[in-house]
């Protein structure tokens, strides 16, 4: 083995990466536990006021101001079809970094709470059933069984992507 790769090796074992898994996010919805890729993380943050954006559905709360970048911000439990939650000190914004098109933009997503970080060997990922109406299939890149619990990992780019985040995105940018 060449030193560049058991050095490599040795990093993500000391992280308690394991080589060949990928790390995932894990938060919490209507206790449901869901995840996003652990790479696409660029900041958890407490729940703070947003400015409205007029004319947009009811689950995109608004735009934050972060660190000079205007950033959209989504209520997962809305946008899935849930009923509103009030925030609490557990609720939190997560800032992910999502491909639109032919660029990456900063995007927030609100979840009830944030819980874990998971290693998912990416054969432990199983393909996404259809699950209805609440979260259509498409927005979910497969289901991965982590401390005898389910985790619905969400493809987040064709979650935040869709059609009716248009206005958002057009707003933010």
């Amino acid at each position: 083995m060449n030193s560049s790769v058991q050095n490599v090796e040795e990093t993500n074992l000391g992280m308690g990466v394991s080589v060949g898994e990928d790390q995932y996010l894990s938060f919490i919805i209507a206790e449901e536990e869901y995840g996003v890729d652990i790479l696409r993380v660029q900041e958890i943050k407490g729940w703070s006021k947003t400015t409205p954006i007029p004319n947009t559905p009811d689950y995109i709360k608004g735009v934050m101001n972060l660190r000079g970048a205007i950033v959209p911000i989504i209520d997962l439990r809305e946008r899935f079809g849930l009923p509103p939650l009030e925030y609490g000190p557990m609720t939190v914004v997560i800032v992910l970094s999502v491909q639109c098109e032919e660029r990456e933009r900063l995007m927030g997503i609100v979840v009830d709470a944030v819980s874990d970080v998971y290693n998912v060997k990416p054969e432990d990922l199983k393909p996404a059933p259809d699950l209805g109406g609440k979260l259509r299939s498409e927005f979910v890149k497969g289901l991965a069984t982590v401390d005898e619990k389910l985790m619905i990992v969400i493809e987040i780019d064709s979650l935040l992507n869709s059609d009716e985040l248009s206005l958002v995105n057009e707003a933010g940018a």
